[in-house]
């Protein structure tokens, strides 16, 4: 299995030389790839009763595309992965710009892991649907698609109408992996229809299998296998050293490709102590 860091950038604070010493060792320790989360705004929840998102104004999060244009810059191999960023709370013209770019400067090393989100707050502030947002994201990507791999495009959807236009430059390899993350079935059956991977939530337990299951009869009724897809699981690095290595062999028994490892909420101070429970992670990894 391929493994990645999830940068914790709720704990990350603003210190950049801090943020390139944690990006640069990640990338030395060996790990293949980086992921981070995605959110524009935080609600303020004292003004909101009864609040119950994952997170709030007072968390900090750098916007992916930009953040990851920085990382493309101080490093050399690392995958660039987002997991995920919101796609239907973004004009899809303009995203299919920035991520082109991005692929381009970064020599090809970006992976976009997609998904419609939970918060409404930043949909109303971006002036998008929250709505319909599941059906849209399927004509962002078709559309997505056709921006980076054609040269002039003309399309007219439900949501989108582009007249003889396009992109340049295009991505270097005309395309970008798009994965999508979360458990509920319409997920599950985008993986199956358009999707280049899947990214599950949760731990690698037997009712995960289940969804794992799931996915592999909507891949077989699209003619498609387990095999044409990635999956990355996540763990938390909030466990024992031997329940960190069940859980790492489980998600390899359940036919993930790559796994997250997830040091944020456990109280450790950035970079260093975010960087010593990484090291430890490899370490269990390779004795795995």
């Amino acid at each position: 299995m391929r493994i990645g860091a999830v940068f914790p950038q709720t704990e990350a604070g603003t210190d950049v030389a801090a943020i390139k010493e944690y990006v640069q060792s990640i990338e030395a320790f060996g790990f293949d790839h980086i992921l981070a989360f995605d959110h524009v705004l935080g609600a303020n929840a004292s003004s909101r009763p009864g609040w119950s998102g994952a997170y709030q104004h007072t968390d900090s999060f750098y916007e992916p595309i930009t953040f990851y244009s920085y990382v493309a810059g101080i490093s050399n191999h690392l995958e660039l992965a987002t997991g995920v960023i919101i796609l239907p709370q973004r004009q899809t013209a303009l995203f299919a710009k920035q991520s082109a770019t991005l692929d381009l400067l970064s020599g090809g090393r970006l992976r976009l892991g997609i998904g419609t989100g939970w918060n409404q707050v930043e949909y109303e502030a971006l002036g998008e649907n929250f709505h319909n947002r599941g059906k849209r994201s399927e004509e962002q990507i078709n559309l997505l698609r056709k921006l980076w791999a054609d040269e002039l495009v003309t399309f007219k959807g439900d949501h989108h109408t582009v007249t003889d236009a396009g992109l340049n430059p295009l991505p270097p390899r005309k395309s970008i992996p798009i994965w999508f993350g979360g458990m509920a079935d319409p997920v599950l059956r985008r993986v199956a229809k358009i999707g280049d991977g899947w990214l599950p939530q949760g731990s690698p337990t037997d009712e995960n299998k289940i969804n794992f299951e799931r996915l592999n009869q909507y891949l077989e009724a699209n003619d498609k296998s387990m095999e044409d897809i990635g999956i990355e699981g996540r763990i938390s690095l909030n466990m024992t050293n031997t329940e960190i290595q069940k859980n790492f062999l489980a998600w390899g028994q359940l036919g993930a490709t790559h796994v997250s490892v997830n040091t944020m909420n456990l109280g450790l101070q950035f970079p260093q102590e975010h960087l010593e429970s990484l090291s430890n992670f490899i370490k269990i990894a390779k004795d795995s």
